[in-house]
């Protein structure tokens, strides 16, 4: 994690995260963080317009949230879908924006997918996160085209090794 702060003028200390795994109690706030996101306003709107993380989905796949130790507050999450391998959502907080959760995250997920067996995860981005993704060390493999009407633009996939 960085040394940056949050939106509320603080930052975790080291150590002050936790990742651990989801449980169906933090379906609406995750929801919200979704919903929320800064990084799907504008064109990229619809796509998270009513979108749900609900309690059935978190008890069936592996879903992790970063947290505050402190505050319990969820700073992001990331879910990873085992057959086929695939990182289905990451998503960190506005407010904990460049503090480094996103790449604790992705650390986690490495080692969540070696310990399943796995030896690279896909990953389709939101196009303005391909740069983070290609920072955490994601090869880009390909483009997946625009699907209209549920997704209208093209997204780029990649693949993030395990080892």
């Amino acid at each position: 994690m960085g040394s940056g702060r949050t939106g509320r003028g603080r930052s975790p200390r080291r150590g002050g995260v936790v990742i651990r795994r989801a449980v169906a109690g933090d379906a609406g706030r995750l929801t919200r963080l979704v919903r929320t996101s800064r990084a799907y306003e504008g064109p990229y709107a619809p796509m998270v317009q009513g979108y749900r993380v609900g309690p059935d989905y978190i008890e069936a796949h592996p879903v992790f949230v970063a947290a505050d130790r402190g505050t319990g507050q969820i700073l992001g999450f990331y879910a990873l879908l085992l057959n086929p391998p695939e990182l289905d959502l990451l998503f960190v907080a506005d407010t904990a924006q460049g503090l480094g959760i996103g790449r604790l995250l992705v650390g986690h997920l490495r080692e969540e997918a070696r310990s399943a067996g796995l030896t690279g995860v896909r990953i389709v981005s939101h196009p303005p996160a391909e740069g983070f993704y290609r920072s955490v060390g994601a090869e880009p493999v390909g483009t997946v085209r625009a699907d209209p009407p549920a997704v209208m633009w093209d997204r780029p996939e990649l693949l993030l090794r395990t080892g």
